[in-house]
Order: structure tokens, then C-alpha cells, then sequence
């Protein structure tokens, strides 16, 4: 009847306007041809990159739209298409009203119709900067990730390192207090030992206690007294600053501001370094004797285990490894820097040394956390830490820090 066929031509105009709404929302580009490569249909997206309205493009051959040096893909899958054959994802480019050409990721497959009879070939093509870069922030994201999970398991790990520190320095702190107390008493008996047999001996001698000091060897005890106590101090004052370090270097609290000396502060992290490795550099101090400043202690010692390490680390092939270590302070700036011989660092490398994970070591022989966390730390000081390659060689990191007040 009337009313029924008004109401398929109404669904078929729907239908219609569906799909030429659909095709003009399309940002990739759309066409149908013929078996013989004549365009039957396009979309809105062919029209804007071409320069050619909807008449222009109806009836021209297919490889009209294309840089002949790439259309070779297409003509040979037009050949093929009888085999039901499909085209990925081949690159084409598409020839555009500015001139320049639009590279294309495209996509071809047969057409057939109800009676599945081959009535020509649909072609879908997406701007390979599109693509490009979608893989390139998924390979972004894919290195955050990655990053993410490394600080994870390093996070992890420092935590895990940072308990067992803990226990140790605090089983460390109790024998090494007892050595103390100890030797103190030991310096003062010494002491009176040593007066006593003064005295004994200017008011009595014979020469049987005469032949007995000597074969004692009485008077070497006394001279060695006095350097073996103060020796020994040393050495504990030394495990002592050590036993301080862990556990600064495990707790999470605000290091307070304290005075210590610089002069040896640096000399004991480069010692930290030199002693643990191989082959041993040659170490140069330039330090003046008299370093005494206000500062945070533990935050400067941990910068400078990092950068001597990774001098150290640098020249493990050089035939002559040497660092220069040298510190002052400048105008209410303790200034620290770390020189070596090595190969230098390479131009596209400075943009990158400072961030987390970077390492230009082998796979195993570095975490790339270094430079950073040493940066870190300059940073939330109030400081700055910087790299500069030398002009006879090698790379020169220069910590500068500010210090409260010095003596």
C-alpha cells in the first residue's frame, strides 16, 4: 500500500542519513571503488586532505590519489583481490591540495554484494603521524610504568636496607661506647703508671731494677703508651662516625644542623669508596686543613659517596685512573667537586644524567639512581649540583651547598 512503502522509503532515508552522518564523522579516510579501481563513494576525510569535493572525486580512478612511487601495494592487491586476499596496514601517500603528500596507513579489503559476487575493493586509510604518535605515548607510558615499578623494588629494597642498617649501627653503638669508656680509663692509668715509675725511679736504683728495665724494655712501653691509646681512639672515633652515618643514612626524620669538620668528612667518604674497590685510583685532596662548618652532615657525606663512586666507577678502564677532590667555601657556600680523568660525558648525555634510572654502565653494574638522589638531596638543601666536562678530559661534578655559619 502507500502508507507502507512512504514508511520504508522513511526508513530508508534514515538509513541513508545514518550513514552518510557516520562517514562525516570519520577522521580516517574512506574509499569505495569498483573492481576496475573507479571511486564510488568517499568521505568527508578524503574530501578535506585532497582539496576535491564529493563530484570531483566520484568516478576517477583510485591511483589518481596517490604518489605513484607508493601505489604499488594497492595495484598489486587489486590484482590479488579475486583470492580474497587482504591488505594490511600498507603505506601509501595521499596526494593533497597544499602539494605536499599525506602519509597513509592503509587498510584494503574486497567488496562483494548480496550474492557475494566481488564488486570492487574498500579502502581505509589513518595518517601515519596519528599512529606514529599513539605508539609513541604508549611507549611512554610502557617506560613510566617501567620506571614506576623499578622505584618500586628500589624503594623496596632501600627500606629493607634501611632496617638491617639500623639493627646493625645500634648493635654496633653499645661495644663501641664500652671501647671508649675503656680506653679513656686506659690514657688516664697510662698516665699514672707512667708518673709512678718516674718517681720510683729518681728516688730508687739498683742495678738489679736497672737490668730488669732494660730486659723489659720498660722505658719503649712508656714512649708507646700514649700513641697506642690515642691510635686506638682513632680507630673508634672512626667506627664511631661510621656507626653515626648508618644511622643517619636509615632514618627518615630531618637531619639536624651540627658542626663537624668538612675536611675530614671528605676524606672519609672518598675512603669508603677507595677502600671497597679493586683497582684503586689515585686520590688528590685539595682541602684546606680547617673546614669546620654548620651544615647537615649526613646529606653532604652521602653526595659525596655518590659522585667519588661514580668517578671511580668511569675510570675502571682508563690506563692511569686519578681523581682531584677539592672543597672550600665561598662566600657562605661550602663548594665541593669531584674531578676524574676519565672519557668525559657525551653531549646528549648531559640532558639526561640527572634523572632517575639513567646509567651509562652495563646492565647489573648500576641502578642510575646516583647522580639523581645526590641531586635530590643538593636540591632540598638549597644547593645545586652541576657536570661540566674538562678541556684535558674527563668530567668535573661541583656540589655547592649552603652552611649556616662557619668557625
Amino acid at each position: 500500500s502507500q502508507t507502507q512503502l512512504e514508511s520504508k522509503n522513511a526508513m530508508l532515508e534514515d538509513a541513508q542519513a545514518f550513514i552518510d552522518s557516520v562517514l562525516s564523522a570519520m577522521t580516517d579516510v574512506l574509499i569505495v571503488c569498483d573492481v576496475d579501481g573507479r571511486i564510488q563513494r568517499v568521505n568527508k576525510a578524503l574530501e578535506t586532505n585532497t582539496g576535491l569535493d564529493h563530484a570531483q572525486l566520484i568516478g576517477r580512478q583510485l591511483a589518481d590519489l596517490f604518489e605513484k612511487t607508493t601505489f604499488d601495494p594497492i595495484e598489486k592487491f587489486r590484482d590479488k583481490v579475486r583470492s580474497r586476499q587482504h591488505l594490511a596496514d600498507c603505506e601509501v601517500t595521499l596526494k593533497t591540495v597544499s602539494g605536499a603528500g599525506t602519509p597513509l596507513a592503509m587498510n584494503c579489503t574486497p567488496r562483494y554484494d548480496h550474492k557475494r559476487r566481488l564488486v570492487g575493493i574498500v579502502l581505509v586509510g589513518r595518517p601515519v603521524g596519528e599512529l606514529r604518535r599513539a605508539y609513541r605515548e604508549l611507549d611512554e607510558a610502557h617506560q613510566r610504568l617501567t620506571q614506576t615499578q623499578q622505584q618500586l623494588i628500589v624503594s623496596e629494597k632501600m627500606a629493607a636496607l634501611g632496617r638491617l642498617v639500623a639493627g646493625v649501627a645500634h648493635e654496633l653503638n653499645n661495644p663501641i661506647s664500652f671501647v671508649f669508656a675503656n680506653m679513656h680509663a686506659l690514657k688516664r692509668y697510662g698516665a699514672a703508671i707512667k708518673g709512678y715509675l718516674t718517681a720510683c725511679d729518681a728516688h730508687i736504683r739498683t742495678p738489679k731494677l736497672d737490668e730488669l728495665r732494660r730486659k723489659l724494655r720498660v722505658d719503649h712501653v712508656l714512649h708507646d703508651i700514649t700513641p697506642l691509646v690515642e691510635g686506638t681512639l682513632e680507630g673508634a672515633e672512626r667506627v664511631s662516625d661510621i656507626v653515626q652515618d648508618l644511622r643517619r643514612f636509615s632514618s627518615n626524620q630531618e637531619e639536624p644542623v651540627e658542626l663537624f669538620d668538612a675536611a675530614r668528612l671528605v676524606r672519609t667518604a672518598a675512603d669508603w669508596v677507595i677502600k671497597a674497590e679493586r683497582i684503586k685510583p689515585a686520590i688528590e685532596f685539595d682541602i684546606p686543613q680547617d673546614l669546620e662548618i654548620k651544615g647537615r652532615r649526613g646529606a653532604i657525606h652521602q653526595i659525596v659517596v655518590n659522585l667519588v663512586q661514580n668517578a671511580v666507577d668511569v675510570l675502571a678502564d682508563q690506563p692511569s685512573p686519578r681523581v682531584v677532590i677539592s672543597a672550600r667555601v665561598n662566600e657562605d657556600v661550602l663548594e665541593i667537586s669531584v674531578k676524574d680523568n676519565g672519557t668525559g660525558i657525551r653531549r646528549e648525555h648531559f640532558d639526561k644524567i640527572f634523572e632517575p634510572f639513567f646509567t651509562t654502565k652495563p646492565i647489573g653494574q648500576g641502578t642510575g639512581l646516583g647522580l639523581y638522589v645526590s641531586y635530590g638531596i643538593a636540591l632540598k638543601h638549597g644547593g645545586n649540583l652541576t657536570a661540566a666536562n674538562n678541556e684535558q678530559g674527563g668530567a668535573t661534578f661541583t656540589l655547592e651547598v649552603p652552611i649556616n655559619e662557619r668557625t
